[in-house]
């Protein structure tokens, strides 16, 4: 096991729901787990509204170059769900992206998200069986669900019902950031 980090760079790269859509500045969950980490960890958000895997992958090589992170927050593949892309596809790109980032020597820590119900039982439960056998195989740290505290209360969500609201981004950097490789 790897000795517990004294200072990190922790990348967040991840669609909409990390980069804040939706939200005033300073108000989402990465921006709050920067202000809660500082000045002792750096975060750097790397999130993309509208970003698939596919697109998070063609842009993960010369993210990790540039920023050279000890740690991943990989929060991406809800926007594959969303359009009803392949889940092989989503996991093979997930995949390489854990791949990658553990070639560049950093930590992944990866983040769920579960599909509204419209997309059916047999969708849902593939898209969350991506997250949960990728996450058993690399041995990562893994948020299952961030939104798992209030995600079937429409009330937290925007008017799209997809992004939520400012006040429950505190209860998702609290998810994020129990379970952060750093210790």
């Amino acid at each position: 096991m790897a000795l517990p980090l004294q200072a990190a760079t922790i990348l967040v790269f991840g669609d909409s729901l990390s980069a804040g859509y939706g939200l005033a500045p300073g108000q989402g969950w990465v921006a709050l787990l920067e202000n809660s980490l500082a000045p002792r960890h750096r975060v750097i958000n790397a999130s993309v509204s509208g970003e698939t895997t596919a697109g998070g992958l063609s842009r993960l090589p010369a993210t990790l170059k540039r920023h050279r992170p000890d740690v991943v927050v990989l929060e991406l593949g809800g926007n594959d769900g969303l359009r009803g892309l392949p889940m092989d596809e989503m996991r093979r790109n997930l995949e390489q992206m854990i791949r990658l980032a553990q070639q560049h020597k950093a930590r992944v820590m990866l983040v769920g998200i579960i599909l509204p119900p419209n997309y059916g039982q047999k969708y849902s439960t593939e898209f969350r069986s991506v997250y949960d056998t990728l996450a058993r195989q690399y041995g990562l740290n893994y948020v299952p669900r961030l939104m798992a505290d209030f995600e079937a209360d429409p009330s937290k969500f925007q008017p799209d019902g997809i992004h939520p609201r400012a006040e429950v981004q505190l209860r998702m950097m609290e998810t994020v950031r129990s379970r952060l490789p750093l210790s």
